[in-house]
């Protein structure tokens, strides 16, 4: 389905001449581009078949859609397939998806931790610093798998100068850990935290790394992380 802005455009129009201004070609390509972009998130949200699952918060989907179609566009990614981590929320729901945007189908929607240093229950600090033991936001590219402390683990590349690009040097990986489970819950009214991984739920490690392996896209979402991209993606 292709959504279609010009009515969205018009509308951008008759503001400006309704002001008796007209836009420039700057803030008339913004706003197209901007429209096209949340646009096209709105159009492929609602199609989303769910499976059952929660739905991810709009906002976050919009922006981990647009980093995709960039990265997708550039060559940096190769495989539909979008991971969605939601840090604003708390740690107890399960703030995972994996989305194949080639059927807009939920495929998985599960627990993750953040860093121990990020936050108790609620992720809150983060960095790209070795040993702070934070999580960083932001966009990776996924990497291989491999057999590490944590068994089968795969590798994240950080994308965003500053931001998460010391991913690799800090071992940042997507790993299962017993302390990503209901019962850790249960038992401590918060999940379990790592030392900056996505960890995730030891059952479902195998299903996951191997759907979202070589080269798709992961997000990282917390309302502090910017929007836009171009001024920090490592091209």
């Amino acid at each position: 389905m292709i959504y279609n802005a010009i009515p969205l455009l018009m509308f951008f129009l008759s503001v400006f001449s309704s002001e008796g201004t007209k836009p420039t070609t700057r803030q008339f390509i913004a706003a197209k581009t901007e429209i096209t972009a949340e646009a096209r998130a709105t159009a492929v949200y609602q199609q989303l078949n769910a499976n059952n699952f929660a739905m991810p918060n709009l906002e976050s989907f919009t922006n981990a859609l647009e980093g995709f179609y960039d990265l997708k566009a550039k060559g940096q990614v190769s495989r539909d397939i979008l991971t969605l981590i939601d840090f604003s929320m708390s740690s107890n729901q399960k703030r995972l998806w994996v989305i194949d945007l080639s059927t807009n189908t939920i495929l998985y929607n599960t627990l993750v931790a953040h860093g121990r240093n990020t936050g108790d229950e609620y992720a809150k600090s983060f960095s790209n610093a070795a040993e702070s033991y934070k999580s960083s936001l932001g966009f990776y590219v996924t990497g291989s798998i491999y057999n590490g402390k944590h068994g089968a683990s795969l590798y994240l590349n950080g994308l965003e100068k500053g931001v998460n690009d010391n991913a690799r040097n800090r071992s940042v990986v997507m790993h299962g850990a017993d302390y990503v489970s209901e019962s850790f819950i249960k038992q401590n009214h918060r999940l379990g935290r790592s030392l900056g991984c996505p960890a995730i739920p030891v059952e479902m490690t195998s299903t996951i790394i191997n759907a979202i392996k070589d080269k798709s896209c992961l997000y990282i979402y917390h309302p502090c992380h910017c929007k836009k991209l171009a001024a920090k993606m490592i091209s």
